[in-house]
């Protein structure tokens, strides 16, 4: 069995002097951005602290594809573990760039939902494994699921859970499960979701939105059979590096790599 996974996910926009740059931010559902600093240093600073790999996610339209690329090729120069990269991808073309650039596996957010068959055409050509679903969803107080694209500006009425399993059998290899509601407020993960999702997929789960303590990344990975865990505002405030963040997880019982 694969070892559970700590993943820091690294969210781009515009940014920094004249709002020229591209800025790593965080965020608190899907809004008041923060800037935290250059993607690559940081991506390098992960990678020092022995992440087991990152997300790296395009939400600003400002930046254009062809920098993502930039910035895809620029990483993987400097960083050797596995990257996830997505934002603003429409064809097949902008998918084998990425892998052609740095990314390890690409990741598709809206153009999943409004290009179904895309995932389909890229996990033939490419293999599933480097195919990842985001799916960017809302709860309410009493379970309800709605799913959002265009960085959560675009509510769709769309089936969550028959989405998901939509997904899987059209070749994605993994899902990244994005709870806006619970993003950035450090209170614990979506537990409740991920439980009936992984009654109904089989491939890897990916959760991400409200981990604010290393408690949080135990009670994801003993609750739920997710593969992994991805948070950006835990690593951008806390003041713990991934050895001691691990060593927390792994003395709780959890089969990481150490």
């Amino acid at each position: 069995m694969a070892k559970k996974r700590i993943i820091p996910k690294l969210l781009l926009k515009k940014g920094g002097y004249k709002g020229l740059q591209n800025v790593v931010v965080r965020t608190k559902n899907f809004s008041s951005k923060a800037e935290i600093g250059e993607v690559v240093s940081q991506a390098k600073i992960f990678q020092d602290q022995l992440a087991d790999e990152i997300i790296i996610l395009k939400i600003d339209s400002n930046i254009h594809f062809d920098e993502l690329i930039e910035i895809s090729n620029s990483i993987s120069n400097e960083i050797f573990m596995p990257i996830t990269i997505g934002g603003g991808i429409q064809e097949i073309r902008d998918i084998e760039k990425l892998l052609k650039n740095g990314a390890d596996k690409v990741s598709l957010n809206t153009i999943a939902f409004e290009k179904l068959d895309l995932i389909k055409t890229a996990s033939y050509y490419y293999g599933s494994s480097t195919i990842v679903v985001c799916v960017d969803y809302k709860v309410d107080v009493n379970g309800n699921c709605s799913i959002f694209i265009n960085n959560g500006n675009t509510k769709l009425n769309y089936n969550l859970f028959d989405w998901v399993k939509l997904f899987e059998d059209h070749g994605a290899g993994e899902l990244i499960l994005n709870c806006i509601s619970y993003d950035g407020n450090q209170k614990g993960l979506d537990i409740n979701t991920a439980n009936k999702i992984e009654k109904l997929i089989n491939i890897p789960i990916v959760l991400s939105g409200g981990c604010g303590n290393t408690n949080h990344f135990i009670e994801g990975f003993k609750k739920t059979n997710a593969s992994g865990i991805t948070s950006g505002t835990f690593f951008a405030m806390k003041d713990q590096n991934f050895m001691q963040i691990r060593s927390h997880i792994f003395n709780a019982g959890i089969d990481i790599r150490v």
